[in-house]
């Protein structure tokens, strides 16, 4: 059920996302979704990659600094209010989400959500409770 991110520190310099991503282009590692945040000393490239355990190893050979992380994807509506309402019981189970990012695929309709907290099995019960689809890890890699 949980996937696994990989979050990689990036020099805040030119051309450092384009040598990450090109290690992973000539392992044949297909990046499924990320998003990049920045300060003025790094970034942080978060992954999710077809081949984590693959991509954690030649990222690290190529001296990037690597952490891999668990998070959780769910689906969603892909329509207007569709997050609010994720939100809004992430709300009411009084839950602190440290960061989310989304991406759209096949099902018109739907678009997958990605989450961290700090306690993803909490979070995990609360979004069932509500019968909120998990999307597994092996469906997210093979999207």
């Amino acid at each position: 059920m949980k996937i696994k991110q990989l979050s990689i520190f990036l020099q805040n310099k030119e051309g450092s996302l384009y040598d990450a991503l090109e290690i992973l282009t000539k392992e044949n590692i297909n990046i499924k979704a990320l998003s990049l945040a920045d300060t003025s000393d790094f970034g942080i490239l978060r992954i999710v990659v077809d081949k984590p355990e693959k991509g954690i190893k030649i990222l690290k050979e190529n001296n990037f600094l690597v952490k891999p992380t668990d998070i959780i994807a769910i689906e969603m509506n892909d329509t207007p209010g569709g997050l609010a309402s994720i939100l809004g019981i992430i709300k009411k189970n009084n839950i602190n989400l440290e960061y989310l990012y989304a991406f759209t695929h096949d099902k018109t309709d739907k678009a997958i959500l990605l989450l961290h907290t700090d306690n993803l099995d909490e979070l995990i019960s609360s979004l069932e409770k509500e019968n909120i689809i998990i999307v597994s890890a092996e469906e997210v890699y093979n999207l």
